[in-house]
């Protein structure tokens, strides 16, 4: 049967090979997947986790005096009233901060030539506009947030950068005289600007002409003390904490800082003990918000290590709180997975974030509050998501994703969601990243394409999914096959509107090359009882896979681009091939299929089960 979409053809499986993947079918469908198996004996078994819990962090300790110290900056007694007889100075930084990250020489190379590249999009500098309307969230916090200064510093030497940022900051500030209600004073955005300035200073301050170095100076004194006051008004959580890094950066490297220091030290463990659940995962389960934490940290560390003082302990207890959920998302090329709006960022750029953090561990396999259970077998990695949405006070970018999974073999993605709806701006267009975040968009089972959590603007979630019971099993080899690990979830986001609860159960052999999967719609309440819905299982496929479909209709074979060959099995409703897109670690569309099982079942409910298997 020819291929569709015009993606080349492949050999037909052998006879062999044919009977093989037959006959796993066909012990798949014979043998339910239930908990009572012989098969699959329970060790270990995780207590259903509902919400997620808050981590505590007390401030640092200081003496009586620091804290007196703390307590008058607090209420607004600045270092001239703590010290009336000192000596007035002009602001000053203190030290110059190695940089612990750096930017994309790419974009500094396109910046060079006048444009801002954006997840792939080139925006000619002259044409943005520094003040006024809303961009789009990644335009944002590159022009408001000078988070293109990074880039600049590492696509060539500092004297040929300069000019170019001090000829865009110029424009800026004269675009921005004075804190107002527009995106460029929203707290993350302010927060972001002012520690890029403090870490890239070299890039903004190495002019000959004195009033202008003292007027950025004073555009970093007064941006922080505006910080000081404003900082408790953040949009949400993350920028809070991004608020209070750079109060402290500022604090340790401005003269006169010391004051601030201690008070931005206290309100950062704070609003890190708010944003931080128990496993270390943030609330709004973002893997790229993660990554930003991370950051936030690492650069705050290089500006203590630029004045050679010790960080407080409770930073690097933190990172090494933050790095094992962020290092459970990774597929076996290291990069990304694609949760919560994240794309696929480079293998290269999380490892260079992993060694600047300092922390060395494993990946953690399984993160209860933050919900991504992660199981390795062999070459094969699986990641499922296994937990309520976040909030909406929490949510950036928020997705319906719930029990949806992806699945890698070595280097090849196989089986993946979108992602790419935090991309908006780019090449990725903002009303298709709306629809980027919705259940569709993601390997799981949709009713009616009907999301299981409500998906709204500006990256918020509404009513849906609240409860996710999740049961983990090591299942033991017997004579007949390998062992195995097997998950088992269930969410209540089609309750209300369907009165059907979605459950699928995954099982991946310990070799790494079978993963059998059933999901089920289980009825309660009355609205289960009559009529007919629209069922879909999507499984949206990583690029450059070649597709043949079988002649019964049931079966999909997979060419990776590795040369190994994957079988796709349903065991009753015929597999379609449908177009569908992935966002790469650029955060660029990439043109890819998905499998998918379509049936209209009763409300009654309905089991349907599937198997991948490679077969050379």
């Amino acid at each position: 049967m020819p291929p569709e979409h015009g993606s080349p053809a492949l050999d037909a499986p052998t006879p062999d090979s044919a009977s093989r993947i037959h006959e796993a079918a066909d012990d798949l469908f014979s043998r339910p997947v239930d908990a009572g198996h012989d098969d699959m004996t329970p060790i270990g078994v995780i207590e259903p986790s509902r919400a997620l819990a808050l981590a505590d962090f007390s401030a640092p300790s200081v003496s009586t005096g620091e804290r007196l110290v703390r307590l008058a900056y607090r209420f607004g007694l600045g270092p001239r009233v703590l010290n009336p007889f000192a000596k007035r100075t002009p602001p000053r930084l203190t030290a110059t901060v190695a940089n612990p990250l750096a930017g994309d020489p790419a974009a500094g190379t396109a910046l060079r030539a006048g444009h801002f590249l954006i997840h792939g999009l080139k925006v000619p500098v002259a044409d943005v506009a520094f003040s006024g309307p809303r961009l789009a969230p990644p335009m944002e916090r590159m022009v408001h947030g000078f988070g293109w200064l990074p880039d600049l510093e590492s696509c060539a030497a500092r004297q040929q950068c300069t000019t170019i940022a001090e000829r865009i900051l110029a424009t800026w500030l004269a675009a921005n005289p004075r804190p107002d209600s527009t995106p460029a004073w929203d707290i993350g955005n302010v927060a972001h600007r002012l520690l890029n300035w403090l870490v890239h200073a070299p890039l903004i301050l190495s002019m000959q002409d004195r009033k202008v170095r003292s007027r950025i100076l004073h555009a970093i004194e007064t941006t922080a003390n505006w910080l000081d006051r404003n900082v408790g008004q953040a949009e949400d959580k993350l920028a809070e904490v991004a608020g209070w890094v750079a109060i402290t950066a500022t604090g340790v490297l401005l003269a006169d800082g010391r004051a601030r220091k201690l008070y931005g030290e206290a309100g950062l463990i704070r609003s890190l003990g708010d944003l931080v659940g128990d496993d270390g995962g943030v609330l709004s389960r973002s893997p790229l918000c993660q990554v930003e934490a991370i950051e936030l940290l690492v650069r705050l560390k290089a500006c203590y290590a630029a004045v050679r003082s010790e960080a407080p302990a409770q930073i690097d207890t933190i990172l090494a709180l933050l790095v094992p959920p962020l290092l459970a998302v990774l597929h076996g090329d290291g990069a990304l997975s694609s949760w919560q709006g994240a794309h696929a960022l480079s293998a290269s750029r999380i490892a260079a974030l992993i060694a600047a953090s300092g922390v060395r561990t494993r990946p953690l396999r399984d993160a209860r509050q933050w919900g991504y259970q992660r199981v390795a077998a062999q070459k094969s990695i699986l990641l499922f998501d296994a937990a309520p949405t976040p909030v909406a006070r929490h949510a950036r970018d928020g997705c319906a994703s719930t029990l949806a999974f992806e699945f890698s073999h070595g280097p090849e993605r196989i089986i993946v969601n979108c992602g790419g709806g935090a991309c908006a701006g780019g090449l990725i267009p903002v009303r298709l990243a709306q629809g980027l975040r919705a259940t569709a968009a993601h390997s799981t089972l949709t009713i009616d394409d009907f999301n299981s959590t409500a998906v709204l603007i500006n990256g918020k979630l509404g009513t849906g999914v609240s409860e996710v019971d999740i049961d983990r099993r090591t299942i033991h080899a017997d004579a007949g096959a390998p062992g195995g690990t097997r998950l088992e979830a269930s969410h209540n986001g089609y309750v209300s509107r369907y009165g059907l609860t979605h459950r699928r159960i995954l099982l991946l052999r310990d070799n790494g090359t079978e993963l059998r999967g059933e999901d089920f719609l289980i009825p309660g309440g009355r609205k289960a009882k009559r009529g007919t819905i629209g069922v879909a299982l999507r499984f949206h496929l990583g690029p450059h896979i070649e597709l043949a479909q079988g002649q019964d209709g049931l079966g999909v074979t997979l060419a990776l681009p590795d040369g190994s060959l994957w079988q796709f099995r349903s065991a009753r409703d015929p597999v379609s091939i449908e177009d569908s897109l992935w966002a790469d670690g650029q955060g660029r569309p990439v043109a890819t299929r998905q499998l998918v099982i379509a049936a209209k079942v009763p409300r009654s409910g309905e089991t349907f089960s599937w198997l991948l298997k490679k077969m050379r």
